[in-house]
């Protein structure tokens, strides 16, 4: 008997559904790791205040557009094999399952090692590791024994255990994606949360043009319009959200508080990449970096000069 010939139709659609396949599971994968960081953040690791400006929303977007897509492809598959069962032996599609097969098992025996790798280094299982070795694991052995019962022809014996296991997808998918919102929070809610990062980035900002100011005149300016000179330190900024002016107060001859209103807590890690970006006054010798973790509602951060840090400008 000869072998049944595979078709453009056949090598598309297949190809079609694998690709949709792979980006789909990889985004899945991608987007738990992001939840389980944000979740048990890591001190040493810097996290973006706006998740979705990572790779979190690109992820969601994947699962929405390619998972129904995967799913919609396989239904015209299947429906091209429930006419002619000499679909089932095409070579495109042995290959497909195959290489999934294989790739499976790839992924779980890389995490394995990585598993026992970092045990037998002696480094400290977190939680967080712990949790993304589980992940990758459980996707990777499910997609290797739904590949396995579907190259055995298991799911054409049991159709309704097929259809079970579609719509569990589904709705792990839909559970996916609706529990970043609980973990990093809605878009309306990062929004929020890029003025914050926005004002803090301000208020460093501020703060450089304060110092600059005493260094210029060994004093500290008596209000924000003593700084709003652009050919000395700089004008002033203004709150993004309001577009008011931030609060300056000159409490003492060399302390000072600048105030903003925030729209929620600051993650525990923000200082990471403020302080690589706050400037360095001219001839200054050093500065202990401050502190910029914030709760919602007006915050004042209370700031004082050490004069031998910041010696007159010649």
């Amino acid at each position: 008997m000869d072998k049944p010939k595979t078709t453009a139709k056949d090598f598309f659609l297949w190809a079609g559904a694998m690709i949709t396949f792979y980006w789909s599971i990889i985004a899945t994968i991608l987007l738990i790791l992001n939840y389980i960081d944000y979740t048990f953040p890591n001190a040493l690791s810097y996290l973006p205040a706006n998740p979705y400006e990572s790779g979190i929303s690109n992820e969601m977007a994947s699962i929405i557009v390619l998972l129904p897509l995967y799913m919609f492809l396989m239904h015209l598959i299947r429906k091209d094999a429930a006419r002619d069962p000499s679909r089932n032996e095409i070579w495109v599609r042995r290959w497909a399952i195959i290489l999934t097969l294989f790739v499976a098992g790839v992924a779980i025996a890389i995490d394995l090692i990585m598993l026992l790798t970092t045990f037998l280094s002696g480094e400290e299982l977190t939680i967080a590791f712990l949790l993304k070795v589980l992940v990758v694991l459980l996707v990777a052995a499910g997609v290797f024994m739904h590949f396995i019962a579907d190259l055995k022809g298991y799911w054409d014996m049991f159709p309704m255990r097929k259809q079970a296991v579609s719509v569990s997808v589904a709705v792990l998918a839909v559970v996916v994606i609706g529990a970043g919102f609980f973990i990093v929070g809605t878009p309306g809610q990062a929004r929020l949360a890029r003025f914050d990062v926005q004002k803090v980035n301000d208020l460093v900002s501020m703060q450089y043009q304060v110092t600059c100011y005493f260094q210029a005149k060994q004093k500290l300016p008596a209000t924000l319009a003593d700084l709003n000179n652009p050919l000395g330190c700089g004008s002033t900024p203004v709150d993004p959200q309001t577009n008011e002016s931030y609060v300056y107060e000159a409490t003492g001859k060399l302390s000072f508080k600048l105030c903003a209103v925030f729209n929620a807590e600051g993650r525990g890690n923000q200082d990471m990449y403020l302080e690589r970006t706050i400037p360095m006054p001219v001839g200054s010798k050093g500065i202990q970096q401050d502190n910029w973790q914030h709760d919602s509602g007006q915050v004042c951060f209370d700031r004082t000069i050490d004069p031998s840090f910041f010696p007159p400008l010649k």
